[in-house]
């Protein structure tokens, strides 16, 4: 692959400094109201829009202005790659609040990491000194702030329509404890697994793209990936703020952390932002920038501050010691999700705001299949057909999408699927499975897998039942969740 592209060299040129210029926010009725306003030097300008709903004016007092501002600040960095990508401008400046030069270089290290797919699949050549700077006009530091005493017996859990929050809700509800969800532009999914577990707290927040940004994407401007997980991550700090939430657990997995294909000398990974190595990162970053915890001067913070519990609010993924497939026969044990559940991405596509969303499983990419795959040895095949239409292990065209989940090409497609092995180990179980059904299973993609895929791999039986008992000690689950992990996996 090119590793140049002319229109990224023209569009710097043309656009050469890309600037962060203000936030604002307001309450309007019981919402908070939240604008971030971007320029591309000389004449691109966007204006994004945030609006977290059912806040009242005492839960801001609560928290503070500065604790606020400097959280709403740093949610605003992190809507730069949205922007920042249409003209990949070598220059961003940064006017809105300050940043020192251990954030800068925080900063840099996420926009290489994250925008890594963007970087390959527009040709872009990412590795000069110079590709991008981070300048802060602002030198005024943040006045001090601090979190103050968190209630640890409440969890905060973005849910987004698929399988893996899904586990992490009831698990965590047959532990007994005080969960409420968030949503970011809650899909019909979301909205129905919520409706099923019969949770009524949820935070829901709406996020406005510029519809400038859509109509250049229309004439031709740079777009692609961005490292959505690290968005959520940022506002789900805002949220577990406001509202008084200790711990924050997301639902990715030890997957994650393996890359899709190597390009000019790094491992590009789609799921960088739901990676441990992220994960590490924003946690460090988080607990220095973002939730300090009070440890003097207590005085100068409300007492409704000051709650019984402990300080700093704990971000961490809590199904990080499982694989996919592991997660996937927990899913199939709670069937009264299998209607409503939707993980296709392809579902939700607009292309640029020119097509409606289809928001039903598309079974033609690899989503698809591997979460086919992953359900199929744990879910009666009568039951996956009624959740995906059909059976896709009947359709010859997703041949070569089987082959790249399990390694048989060189690409591993760019989607939030498992490990090449994990993948190896789907279809394997299903193969098994499919042996011992009658009638017999006689799908081609498992028939290909049984003529052309085992005789390669002749250790598959010993490394399924490897992965299916995995637990991966990579984790930052606090001690209690790693207990009601367990007892579920064990």
């Amino acid at each position: 692959m090119q590793s140049y592209n002319p229109k990224f060299k023209n569009l710097r040129k043309a656009y050469p400094k890309f600037i962060y210029e203000k936030y604002s926010y307001k309450i309007s009725g019981n919402n908070l109201e939240i604008f971030f306003n971007f320029k591309v030097e000389p004449d691109i300008y966007f204006r994004s829009k945030i609006v977290i709903e059912n806040i009242d004016k005492s839960r801001i007092k609560r928290v503070g202005d500065s604790a606020l501002n400097n959280l709403i600040f740093h949610l605003g960095l992190m809507e730069i790659p949205s922007y920042w990508k249409a003209t990949c401008s070598p220059e961003i400046i940064i006017k809105a609040g300050p940043l020192n030069k251990e954030q800068i270089k925080w900063w840099k290290d996420l926009i290489i990491n994250g925008m890594g797919q963007f970087f390959y699949e527009n040709k872009i050549d990412f590795r000069k000194p110079n590709f991008i700077t981070i300048n802060s006009t602002e030198t005024t530091s943040l006045p001090r702030f601090g979190l103050g005493r968190l209630n640890r017996n409440r969890i905060l859990v973005p849910v987004g329509g698929g399988k893996d929050s899904v586990v992490t809700l009831e698990i965590l509800k047959k532990a007994k404890k005080e969960l409420s969800s968030f949503f970011l532009n809650p899909t019909e999914a979301a909205i129905k697994i919520m409706k099923i577990a019969g949770y009524k707290n949820q935070i829901i927040i709406k996020r406005k793209i510029d519809k400038k940004l859509l109509e250049l994407n229309r004439q031709g401007f740079l777009n692609g990936h961005t490292p959505f997980s690290a968005y959520l991550a940022f506002l789900s700090i805002l949220v577990a703020t406001i509202f008084n939430y200790k711990y924050i657990t997301f639902s990715n997995e030890r997957s994650s952390n393996e890359g899709n294909v190597k390009y000019l000398g790094k491992i590009i990974n789609h799921q960088w932002s739901k990676s441990f190595d992220f994960e590490k990162k924003f946690r460090n970053y988080s607990k220095k920038y973002l939730a300090k915890a009070v440890k003097e001067d207590k005085s100068s913070f409300p007492p409704s501050l000051l709650l019984r519990g402990s300080s700093v609010i704990e971000y961490f993924s809590f199904l990080r010691p499982l694989y996919e497939i592991q997660i996937a026969k927990l899913f199939s044990k709670y069937p009264k999700y299998f209607s409503a559940f939707l993980s296709c991405n392809e579902a939700y596509k607009t292309a640029s705001g020119t097509k409606k969303p289809t928001k039903k499983w598309c079974c033609n990419c690899s989503k698809c299949l591997f979460v086919w795959a992953c359900l199929y040895p744990f879910v009666v095949k009568k039951e996956l057909v009624k959740i995906f239409g059909e059976n896709l292990f009947d359709k010859k065209k997703l041949l070569p999408t089987m082959q790249e989940l399990i390694g048989g090409r060189k690409f591993k497609p760019f989607e939030c699927i498992g490990t090449k092995k994990e993948s190896l180990v789907a279809f394997y179980l299903s193969w098994k499975k499919g042996r011992s059904d009658l009638p017999k299973e006689t799908s081609f993609l498992l028939k290909y897998f049984q003529n052309k895929i085992i005789p390669k791999y002749p250790n598959l039986e010993k490394e399924s039942k490897k992965i299916m008992k995995a637990w991966n000690n990579q984790h930052n689950l606090p001690r209690e969740f790693e207990k009601n992990l367990k007892k579920v996996v064990s």
